[in-house]
């Protein structure tokens, strides 16, 4: 044992002497010193050209100063790639050119939209959304529910036939489950991660994304056959002057006269429902990467969710006063959509004119074909 560790201790010693012998030999093999760039050629900056200088001629008088690289990369400057634009529109850029975006200073395009997102769009969209929550909400507690002035006649007229109840609900199951997950996705991180914590939020928001994917082309193709569906009816018509004149109707506490659908139900679909939800497909399209041919820049998809997130929070604000309209605010609206069918009473109250039309035979009582009842199984003696 002990000549085991003498032979190992000489092996050690031994070692250390030819270290020793090597570096006296070859002061390089001591290592790499470390040393301040700027110390290499401390007056290199008193050239005139000096804040001009490419990497290459910086490199001259400062080795290791890359700064000039930096700097183009700073300023948006896309540099080499070996990638054609088809594969990689954006390859050899890595700091996006300076813009300057409705509400964001002149800055890079990615600090551009983050300002317009977080000091405008997330701000005021979200003020938006509760200024028509309150609406509807003091709306109900000064007036409550509408209620019908006379009493039902039992005698139904079909004002939504079942195709139009279908398209009406598809769309409306699409839109609830987009308005949710974008409000969690744009507003959660206020009023839900410092409930359920981050981790869990997380998860929430990914699936509530991929949901919100899913249900951006259901919406939009329901979109196109609600407006085609419903788009005769809501042609603007001179009583809707009348009716906007009036307000309605809504503080006086008399109906005003109305076709089918009364100019404020007008004032939906056409800046709505074809407009901003036009606006709002067309960028959620985009977003989802639908569009066939379209190059998916940094710079398109910053564009389009703005423009995305401006439409929804105004269409939402719009579907808010709607909603409530067509559940609680008004008597039997529900159920008209829901059944298909209103009392005479009631169609005679809020659509005047539509009645009026029905009564004179110009539009039938009965759209659809009725379901004829089904056959009483044959009895045997």
């Amino acid at each position: 044992m002990r000549r085991f560790i003498l032979m190992c201790a000489s092996i050690v010693f031994g070692a250390s002497c030819w270290a020793q012998a090597a570096s006296a030999a070859d002061p390089a093999v001591v290592g790499v010193k470390s040393a301040n760039i700027f110390q290499l050629a401390p007056d290199a900056d008193s050239d005139p050209k000096y804040k001009d200088q490419s990497n290459a001629e910086r490199g001259k008088v400062q080795p290791g100063n890359n700064a000039p690289m930096w700097h183009q990369i700073g300023q948006g400057v896309t540099g080499y790639s070996s990638l054609s634009k088809s594969q990689a529109p954006e390859a050899g850029n890595l700091i996006q050119p300076f813009v300057q975006y409705p509400g964001s200073r002149l800055t890079n395009a990615g600090e551009a939209w983050r300002q317009v997102r977080n000091n405008w769009l997330i701000p005021y969209g979200g003020s938006l959304l509760l200024i028509a929550l309150g609406a509807v909400a003091l709306f109900y507690w000064r007036k409550g529910t509408i209620e019908l002035h006379g009493s039902e006649t039992g005698r139904k007229i079909e004002r939504f036939t079942p195709f139009e109840r279908a398209a009406h609900w598809a769309n409306a199951i699409a839109f609830v489950a987009l308005a949710v997950s974008g409000i969690v996705m744009a507003f959660g991180k206020f009023f839900i991660q410092p409930l359920i914590g981050t981790a869990l939020f997380g998860w929430l928001t990914y699936a509530l994304k991929n949901i919100h994917n899913f249900a951006g082309p259901l919406f939009a193709v329901s979109l196109v056959i609600v407006i085609v569906t419903f788009v005769r009816d809501n042609l603007p018509s001179k009583d809707d002057i009348t009716w906007l004149l009036k307000g309605g109707g809504l503080f006086s506490g008399t109906e005003v006269p109305s076709h089918r659908f009364n100019a404020g139900e007008k004032v939906v679909f056409w800046a709505g429902v074809f407009f901003l939800g036009l606006i709002v497909v067309a960028s959620g399209l985009v977003l989802d990467k639908l569009i066939p041919g379209l190059i998916y820049e940094r710079s398109t998809m910053q564009i389009s969710h703005m423009v995305h997130a401006a439409a929804t929070c105004l269409m939402m604000a719009m579907f808010i006063g709607h909603i409530y309209m067509g559940t609680i605010g008004m008597r039997g609206a529900y159920s008209a959509m829901r059944d298909g069918y209103v009392d005479e009473t009631w169609a005679k109250e809020h659509h005047e004119l539509w009645y009026k039309d029905i009564q004179a035979g110009k539009i039938p009582v009965q759209r659809s074909q009725p379901t004829p009842p089904a056959a009483k199984p044959a009895t045997t003696a």
